[in-house]
């Protein structure tokens, strides 16, 4: 490396600039951060999204920091899963949520997070000649709304992204056998063992699931369930008692989180009256 060198001399010394106000940046940041805010809250709520709000002893731009390229409301909050806002055939989604588990009652494991997605204009053919005429709030916690969007040939999506990274596909089918069992029975009384095991087989040893993956389990028109892991179809069923049994684990009386079911119908009531 060549060092040059200069005569000091030679060179005129100015006096140093004033450092930045630091009351002055805080302030420009914070401006900012409040503008970038108010406009992905604008955003979500012109898609028709749960908004996420920060922490209250976060710092303001705290909200902004969402997963890469992830709109407002698409993100699980407690694992950071997100979740486009669009899936497949253009369904919207609606809400996001998380499914835990607990060993031997003691520890709880956080399992995979999931986002629910429903066609809106199926939602408005089915479901809006009924609805249309009650507000958002009225239509909130309605359990008939509920009931209609289980049992309506709407197609949906329930979207699984797992989060934790010593799940096997046994032990799904081992988790599904339960629930969506339960269902079943709830449902379609007791005759439906033939039903569980036509939809639980689907769930092969040969699948394997990392942290990361992906399983999508999709209402199609007249009823038929799809089943894919990581964009591979696995299989379908068309069955009306057993596509409502699965939506029921989500958007039902006793959901696997409270939290996205209310999400979900707020915003299909928001799409009702849109």
């Amino acid at each position: 490396m060549v060092s040059l060198r200069f005569p000091t001399a030679a060179v005129p010394r100015l006096p140093p600039k004033p450092g930045p106000n630091g009351a002055a940046i805080a302030a420009t940041l914070a401006a900012a951060a409040a503008a970038a805010a108010a406009s992905l809250t604008l955003t979500a709520k012109s898609a028709g999204l749960p908004v996420p709000l920060p922490s209250p002893s976060a710092p303001l731009w705290a909200s902004l920091s969402l997963a890469d390229g992830a709109a407002p409301g698409s993100v699980e909050p407690r694992t950071g899963a997100a979740f486009p806002t669009e899936a497949a055939a253009g369904r919207r989604l609606l809400g996001v949520g998380l499914r835990k588990t607990s060993v031997l009652g003691l520890k709880s494991i956080d399992v995979y997070a999931f986002g629910v997605y429903a066609d809106g204009n199926d939602l408005n053919q089915q479901l809006k000649e009924k609805y249309g005429k009650f507000s958002a709030s009225e239509l909130k916690g309605s359990a008939e709304l509920i009931n209609d969007v289980l049992e309506q040939d709407i197609r949906m999506t329930v979207k699984l992204q797992i989060v934790y990274g010593r799940l096997s596909i046994r032990s799904v089918r081992s988790a599904f056998e339960k629930s969506v069992g339960s269902r079943l029975q709830k449902f379609g009384g007791q005759d439906t063992k033939e039903l569980l095991q036509s939809f639980v087989a689907l769930f092969k040893d040969e699948y394997k699931l990392p942290k990361g993956s992906v399983i999508e389990l999709s209402r199609e028109s007249n009823h038929v369930l799809k089943i894919s892991i990581e964009g591979e179809e696995m299989g379908s069923i068309q069955s009306k008692l057993l596509c409502r049994s699965i939506l029921d684990l989500y958007i039902g009386d006793d959901p696997f989180d409270k939290s996205a079911k209310d999400n979900v119908q707020e915003n299909i009531a928001s799409i009702l009256q849109s």
